[in-house]
């Protein structure tokens, strides 16, 4: 079981170990919800992420048998780094096998923290499936990334942190994958209050944790489809899921698509990156039904690559209208772009990109098709442009933007 005296155990364990991570009040986010909200940034953790909490415990309570056999683990990338990193400090060889689509960040990091790692299958479950082969085959230890209560309970050392600089928490959003960040701080969040809600997040691709609530016991999800990869999870854990079923209150479930607002948020209000499974909490802050509250959303982690990045701040402007592209056919006439050009300045539009193409057709006097892809402040500016144009005489369209960066 996960007792009071455990968790106090793994925070003596952790002090010094960690880097702090000091709640910060989002005024953004307080006035978009009507709460106020207390961001708890677990990105900027040692690694990157929660995960060296849970990690590093486990280690520590390791027999020296245990360690000299190694460790080995399956990880979608934040257990790894967070297990290569603890290994590293207590001297312990390391194997981690994550999947082929695992961000090479996350791979390169593991690496450099000593771990041999291994890429297999698309998942987390096929991972750690061959992890598991490797455990017994070569007599190493297993430390598996969720379903155990020692790394549970180092993970859930983040409720004494948010207690401790908001006493008088009322909502706590946490993201599941196999439910061992969740089991840890809901466990320890109501030991200290009773009261407080837990909520868990998960993706609507990757459900498994609210399909497993639902049925009553733990089930497997035939697939799992979602950008967060942290939490793309077809099993939950076996051990964790009574202390979900008694201690989170709610389950949310999040489409990919606000996942991408989620990042424009963060990024621009309070210029962090946080990798998607760790934006779950602060999609879900749209979804809750209360006001006047204090929550507090865990971003679990910032592990991400910068192809990710560039890919999410793309589609994130483009689901806002701040980047879009129009389409337009014009007479193959001099001064013809000059005047669309002058149209769009006029309408305080900024071009990015020209795609002037003379042969689309051999009839000259709609022979020549414009591309458009600029900058606006948002829908209502992106609807006047085009108004504007079609004023003008111009059957501008608007047709999807090609790569930004290429």
């Amino acid at each position: 079981m996960m007792t009071l005296e455990d968790f106090k155990a793994a925070r003596r364990v952790l002090d010094g170990v960690l880097h702090p991570t000091d709640l910060i009040h989002s005024p953004f986010f307080s006035k978009a919800t009507g709460n106020q909200v207390y961001i708890k940034p677990e990105n900027m953790q040692v690694t990157g992420a929660y995960k060296i909490r849970g990690a590093y415990f486990k280690c520590s309570t390791l027999t020296q048998q245990e360690k000299e056999r190694g460790l080995i683990t399956a990880s979608a990338g934040n257990h790894a780094q967070g297990v290569a990193y603890a290994a590293q400090a207590a001297g312990i060889p390391a194997t981690v096998v994550m999947p082929t689509t695992t961000p090479l960040v996350k791979v390169n990091n593991t690496k450099d923290y000593g771990a041999r790692v291994i890429l297999q299958g698309e998942t987390f479950d096929d991972a750690a499936a061959l992890a598991a082969q490797m455990s017994q085959q070569e007599g190493l230890t297993y430390v598996h990334p969720f379903d155990d209560l020692t790394v549970a309970t180092g993970q859930g050392t983040i409720a004494y942190e948010i207690f401790k600089d908001l006493p008088d928490v009322d909502v706590i959003l946490a993201p599941i994958g196999g439910g061992g960040l969740a089991a840890g701080v809901s466990t320890l969040a109501k030991l200290l209050n009773p009261q407080v809600k837990i909520i868990g997040v998960e993706p609507a691709g990757a459900a498994s944790m609210k399909a497993s609530l639902e049925a009553g016991q733990v089930v497997t999800l035939p697939q799992v489809e979602t950008i967060a990869d942290g939490v793309a999870v077809k099993t939950p854990g076996e051990q964790v899921f009574p202390y979900i079923q008694q201690n989170v209150d709610e389950i949310l479930t999040i489409e990919d698509g606000e996942l991408v607002d989620a990042f424009l948020d963060v990024m621009e209000r309070h210029k962090m990156v946080v990798e998607n499974a760790g934006l779950l909490t602060i999609a879900a802050l749209h979804h809750l039904d209360c006001k006047g509250c204090n929550v507090v959303p865990i971003l679990s982690g910032g592990n991400m690559d910068v192809i990710t990045v560039s890919s999410l701040v793309q589609h994130g402007l483009i689901n806002r209208s701040r980047i879009f592209t129009f389409s337009v056919q014009l007479p193959d006439r001099p001064g013809e772009l000059l005047r669309v050009a002058d149209l769009v300045a006029r309408e305080s539009g900024n071009i990015i990109r020209l795609d002037h193409n003379q042969f689309v057709n051999i009839n000259r006097q709609s022979g020549v098709e414009l591309k458009v892809t600029l900058e606006a402040f948002g829908k209502a500016h992106k609807e006047e442009i085009l108004a504007s144009l079609r004023r003008a005489g111009y059957d501008a369209q608007e047709v999807m933007p090609g790569n930004l960066y290429g």
